[in-house]
């Protein structure tokens, strides 16, 4: 047999279910086509042509080869059955709850939901909109605080901006914030590096009903928490008075289901109250991701961290939502900015909305109140037996001294009946859930009786339970009753529900979604649907090490290939949002400094180009920021490096450089650039926004970077989820891998998360993604996506001008469009038009004011492309003949459909300008959003039924 045979029949015989020829767009005749226009005979020419030659890898990555979809399956189902599942009664924040399956089905696990951006183009993000101001009305009602955001990263960092924010209100004056011990531990550790970072005095104090008034003088904020970790309700109105009387703000962090029987914070003085809604229909996922929330007082919305959603009118008059006081978000203040957010958790804030949407105020209350009668009949339970519990109001959770027993007695009875309690001090911690039934008491109050059996009536321990309904701690105010919360209780209606939303938002279920920076890539379905398995999203972070082996092996394998493609010698993965992986970067560098004696350093060099996290993590890591030029092609301006790092020299910490740059190219002296700053003694962080032009190509630690984060939700496919999750893990060069975050219970773990491993339920979408491409999948997925946007860049340039290009005219795998030369139109006239046209707009005047930054990333097909293309052409020719169909723009199907068209052009021409349009219409749901009005008029809880019916 010749040789061209054998070779055929060995790729018949090859698996048939490539991976990533589905992953990725063009095909080889595309591809082909594709090099032709853009003038370049192979992709290897291209590749040559646009990344520096002297940083090319010069192998394939080291990394198993590529699997098939059912071969990974099965391989990573090998791995989470060496998780074990145990009911976990740890608390700690976190509980287990019944997600209905509506929500899990039509939304957790719904592409149209998981697949959207962040809502920034209000008219095409009406549905999750409308969701997020759902959650902010639910967190509202149950704070008793009139203003919520949109969601924050869990809850222990939500204190640590809690803290942040007391801070930015009290003004330089105090410097002293002091947290009670009764706090979870993980919010205390976190809360501390914080603070160290910020250098704010934090006190941890085991008597904060008695806080001393000089401490009280002392002090811009105190937090507790509420129940406290060991379950007690505490009465804190006194401290709330002392504490405000000394010019001071209380921030209470608390239990959400509690607060549906428990006297809200608001009421008892709180001025901030943060938390976590995991247990609204959330799964543990072994610490993430969760949505946590915070509310406070209508005066502080401009110093809350996070994003608002806002109500304001659409250019029809018609009710519309948007995010709003914009000003308020760190890329607009940069330095100035107490906060580096930039993702929060939107699926899982509209996931624990749809969840109260779905079982209403009635239906809250009975679940809190059945937790807190059948804790009430476990504590009683417990000292019928013998045992002491610390006496007091609780709501979930009982603080049991053994007597009699020891406690590893009780644990070893309780590991055989498959419960995992808590150790405090001398005693034990059980904190009950929504999943806790009267036989799950019956069963733990025998693992307290010596192994024998002791049946009580449970009903009848509640029943002695039950205390005076006039108590203080009793909740007696009304929630949520805004009709939203009324109406879907049947599964029918909130599935209508659902749909009725969904419908109002574009997805990259409908088509590309072409955000510069952002990387709107494939969510494959064969990655996604691991994360419902009940061993990655059942356990409880804090769970037993013995019983979480499957995820230790996962955070191995994935620790191990992110080094290998990043050429780093250590990997954390808990940042769980690459703003908190900016953080933690920027905090390992100066620990890093700290642990040689140099204390000093704290200048922190970035480009004027820079994301605005970039400004803003510097600021909360300690550091001072001083801007680098950038020249007019893009590149750092090597002479202003120099001077500012010789002028700085014995104060310079750290460089924060993106590769490649913001402005879409390979610089070619990033070497030069990176040996420069450690001349000076500085070290070099990367942005990893760009990493989905590198994979495969290039390694940011071979060629001069210390540390570089990489956010998972970009290049390693976790799906956006119309604004979060994200996971931003940092790989670290080896001297720096001894200042990794540790465990968020250890105040002196310069922890960033309260989970020690983030948000690690999504973590298998990653491994997924690497495990089926496999290395030379993902260095063509990497070609891939320079080659699409090198084509867009052709295609367009005849119509609009290439703002930068590097090395031989090419870009990276984004390029920038310049609309500054148009006098007549905006880009956000552009931005609003592509909607009409069925897409959501590129990255709009960042990092050039006036201009479109546009990323198609590998897995669009040249159709998708051609399509985006052809809208934009389209478009210029509108810009000089009917500017008005842009000023216009969006044109709602009502207003197209209307008795009245004022226009000088048709109605064909404003919803189906080309002919494929009419083929797959998406219908913005209003029309153009009036932001002034908006932010003039800042309304962020749901609007009156009234308010629907005269729109």
């Amino acid at each position: 047999m010749s040789t061209t045979a054998a070779t055929d029949v060995s790729a018949l015989l090859d698996a048939t279910d490539r991976f990533a020829d589905r992953h990725n767009g063009p095909d080889p005749a595309e591809v082909r086509d594709m090099l032709d226009l853009i003038g370049a005979t192979s992709l290897e020419e291209l590749i040559n042509d646009a990344v520096p030659e002297d940083i090319r890898l010069d192998r394939p990555l080291d990394l198993p080869a590529s699997r098939t979809e059912a071969q990974a399956l099965a391989d990573l189902r090998e791995i989470v059955e060496k998780n074990i599942v145990r009911r976990s009664l740890i608390g700690m924040g976190y509980a287990a709850c019944e997600t209905p399956a509506v929500i899990l089905r039509n939304l957790f696990e719904n592409p149209g939901w998981y697949t959207q951006y962040t809502p920034y183009q209000a008219e095409i993000s009406q549905g999750r909109l409308e969701a997020l101001l759902n959650f902010q009305q639910m967190v509202s009602d149950l704070t008793g605080l009139p203003l919520a955001n949109a969601s924050l990263l869990d809850e222990a960092t939500a204190a640590a901006e809690a803290m942040a924010m007391a801070k930015g209100i009290a003004g330089k004056k105090k410097n002293t914030f002091v947290i009670d011990a009764g706090c979870h531990p993980q919010t205390i550790g976190v809360v501390t590096t914080r603070a160290r970072t910020m250098g704010i005095d934090v006190r941890v104090t085991t008597q904060i009903s008695n806080l001393k008034s000089e401490i009280a003088e002392q002090a811009f904020g105190v937090l507790v928490q509420y129940p406290t970790t060991t379950g007690a309700i505490v009465d804190y109105r006194e401290l709330a008075e002392r504490v405000h009387e000394a010019g001071g703000l209380v921030v209470a962090a608390a239990d959400i289901l509690s607060l549906c029987v428990l006297t809200p914070p608001g009421e008892w003085g709180a001025d901030i109250c943060v938390g976590n809604t995991q247990r609204f229909g959330v799964p543990m996922g072994f610490g993430g991701p969760h949505a946590a929330f915070m509310a406070t007082l209508d005066k502080h919305a401009r110093k809350m961290p996070g994003r608002l959603v806002g109500v304001s009118k659409d250019a029809h008059g018609d009710v519309a939502y948007r995010l709003t006081l914009q000003t308020r978000e760190q890329h607009i203040r940069r330095d100035k900015a107490t906060s580096n957010i930039c993702t929060a958790q939107v699926l899982l804030a509209i996931m624990a909305s749809m969840f109260a949407v779905y079982h209403g105020p009635e239906g809250l209350r009975r679940i809190a109140e059945r937790v807190r009668l059948l804790t009430a009949a476990l504590a009683a339970g417990l000292q019928r037996v013998g045992h002491e519990v610390t006496p007091g109001p609780r709501f979930d959770t009982v603080h049991v001294k053994p007597v009699g027993l020891e406690i590893d007695q009780i644990v070893r009875v309780a590991g055989l009946n498959d419960f995992n309690f808590r150790r405090v001090d001398d005693g034990l911690c059980i904190t009950l859930d929504q999943r806790t039934d009267r036989d799950e008491v019956q069963q733990i109050i025998e693992c307290f009786s010596g192994g024998g059996t002791t049946r009580l009536h449970i009903d009848e321990l509640a029943a002695e339970a039950l205390d005076d309904p006039e108590a203080w701690y009793k909740r007696t105010t009304g929630y949520l009753t805004h009709p939203v919360f009324n109406t879907h209780h049947s599964e029918h209606e909130l599935l209508r529900y659902l749909q009725r939303l969904q419908s109002k938002d574009l997805s990259l279920t409908h088509s590309m979604i072409p955000l510069g920076s952002c990387t709107m890539k494939l969510n494959a379905a064969a990655e996604m649907l691991p994360v419902s398995w009940p061993g990655f999203s059942e356990l409880h972070p804090y769970a037993p090490t013995p019983q979480t082996k499957g995820y230790a092996e996962l955070f191995e394998q994935l620790e191990t290939w992110l080094s290998e493609i990043t050429g780093f010698a250590a990997v954390s993965l808990q940042p769980n949002a690459g703003s908190q992986g900016e953080y933690a970067g920027l905090l390992a560098i100066r620990r890093y400094h700290e642990s040689r004696g140099d204390t000093g350093r704290d200048i922190c060099l970035i480009p004027d180009s820079a994301h605005g996290t970039n400004p803003a993590s510097a600021v909360i890591a300690g550091m001072k920021v001083v801007v680098i030029k950038c020249q007019d092609n893009g590149d750092i301006d090597l002479d202003d490096l120099t001077a500012k790092c010789e002028e700085h020299s014995d104060k310079l910490a750290a460089l924060m450089v993106t590769y490649p740059s913001t402005h879409g190219v390979f610089e070619k002296h990033i070497r030069t650039v990176c040996q420069v700053v450690h001349d000076h003694g500085g070290q070099v962080y990367m942005d990893g926004a760009n990493m989905n032009a590198q994979v495969g190509l290039c390694r940011p630690g071979d060629f001069g970077a210390d540390v570089c984060h990489l956010n998972l939700h970009k290049t390693f496919c976790i799906p956006h989820g119309g604004g979060g999750p994200g996971m931003g893990p940092i790989g670290v060069a080896e001297h720096l891998a001894p200042f990794l975050p540790g465990d968020p219970t250890d105040a002196d773990s310069a922890a960033v998360s309260a989970a020690p491993f983030g948000s690690p339920s999504i973590l298998p979408i990653s491994w997924m993604y690497i495990a089926m491409m496999g290395p030379a999948g993902l260095k063509r997925a990497t070609e891939l996506a320079i080659l699409n946007a090198n084509y867009m860049a052709k295609r367009l340039e005849g119509h609009f001008g290439v703002l930068f290009t590097g090395n031989n005219g090419r870009v990276a795998h984004e390029f920038i469009i310049d609309a500054r030369p148009f006098k007549n139109v905006t880009v956000e006239d552009i931005a609003k038009r592509l909607m009409d046209y069925g897409f959501h707009a590129p990255t709009m005047s960042w990092p050039v004011s006036g201009t479109l930054m546009i990323e198609p990333t590998e897995s669009e097909t040249k159709a998708e492309l051609d399509r985006f293309c052809d809208a934009m052409i389209a478009i210029r020719g509108e810009i000089d003949e009917q500017p008005e169909l842009l000023k216009n723009a969006p044109h709602t199907v009502h207003a197209v459909s209307g008795d009245e068209w004022p226009h000088p052009y048709s109605r064909q021409q404003a919803a189906y300008a080309l002919p494929w349009v009419r083929a797959n219409k998406f219908w913005p749901s209003i029309g153009r959003i009036d932001n002034v009005y908006g932010d003039r008029n800042v309304v962020c809880t749901c609007p009156p039924i009234e308010s629907y019916a005269q729109s």
